[in-house]
């Protein structure tokens, strides 16, 4: 049995239908000579004759009986796969996941995620906010299609595109010494106290990566970013935090100051799994997000 094609299916309904070969022919748009030769192929492929003729009506016969639901549902199946995937490469349909920093998480995707949504009602959107390594496992693992996060050494079957450089800050009391300055130098951190985040995190492994001495300096750790900020309120030290964080910080009472040093950042990056296409919504995602992030670093 040689394969059967969608124009041999069409032109088999389209005869059942009409019981008229010059009518089905006309609904195939082909002339009654081509519709005659696409029935005939269609019966040597099959084996088995499918209509009666005669010269004044066509019949199924008892093959083409059972021959026409087996038909009908095979083009209702492809007419239902092609239209599923027409409405996934026009984004009326589709799934989105994506995995971010907790910063990022709260203050970049937001705002893309409204537009995207506005623009894509009809394609799914999970966000889910993690620390880099989990973000990093989820893309690995395909539960997400991208990540909004830091590198690490192992990106094994992974790519990246470097989104922005997010400069450091460093967060204190308005009372306090380095609150009078412009900004401060790296050296000075190490006059104080700091609360840092929990060594798991990209700050804290960005920040010991570009300072190593800062290790040694831990009044506290924490998990949480408002945790930082309670201590910090309460005098117990000085956080560095990246400027993706800051809007955890601007309260009554603290102040914020960059850090001196154009080095002093973390690299952020977009992650996704190498080798592998988007879907059509998933790459109108990723296009804005690097879209939005050129525009932040253009500004």
């Amino acid at each position: 049995m040689k394969d059967i094609s969608t124009r041999q299916l069409r032109a088999f309904v389209a005869l059942a239908d009409a019981r008229h070969f010059t009518r089905a022919a006309q609904r195939c748009h082909l002339t009654q000579p081509a519709f005659s030769a696409v029935i005939r192929s269609l019966e040597l492929g099959l084996g088995a004759r499918l209509f009666d003729r005669s010269t004044r009506s066509v019949d199924l016969t008892p093959e083409g009986q059972v021959f026409e639901a087996s038909a009908r549902r095979l083009l209702a199946d492809f007419d239902l796969a092609q239209s599923d995937l027409g409405d996934h490469l026009s984004r009326r349909r589709g799934h989105v996941a994506v995995a971010a920093l907790p910063s990022l998480a709260a203050a970049l995707l937001p705002d893309i995620l409204a537009r995207y949504r506005q623009a894509y009602p009809g394609v799914t959107l999970t966000l889910v906010d993690a620390l880099a390594g989990p973000c990093l496992d989820k893309v690995r693992s395909a539960e997400v299609d991208m990540a909004l996060a830091s590198r690490r050494d192992d990106m094994s079957g992974l790519a990246s595109t470097f989104l922005m450089a997010d400069r450091f800050h460093v967060v204190c009391r308005e009372d306090h010494p380095l609150a009078r300055q412009d900004e401060v130098a790296a050296e000075q951190l190490l006059h104080w106290p700091i609360i840092h985040m929990s060594r798991a995190s990209s700050v804290r492994q960005g920040l010991e990566q570009l300072m190593p001495a800062l290790a040694r300096h831990v009044a506290f750790e924490v998990d949480h970013l408002a945790t930082a900020m309670g201590l910090v309120q309460a005098g117990l030290g000085i956080s560095i935090v990246p400027a993706m964080t800051l809007f955890h910080f601007q309260r009554p009472g603290l102040t914020i100051l960059p850090l001196a040093g154009d080095a002093l950042t973390r690299s952020l990056y977009v992650v996704h799994r190498q080798g592998r296409t988007f879907s059509s919504a998933a790459q109108a995602l990723y296009d804005e997000v690097i879209q939005t992030c050129a525009t932040k670093v253009a500004g």
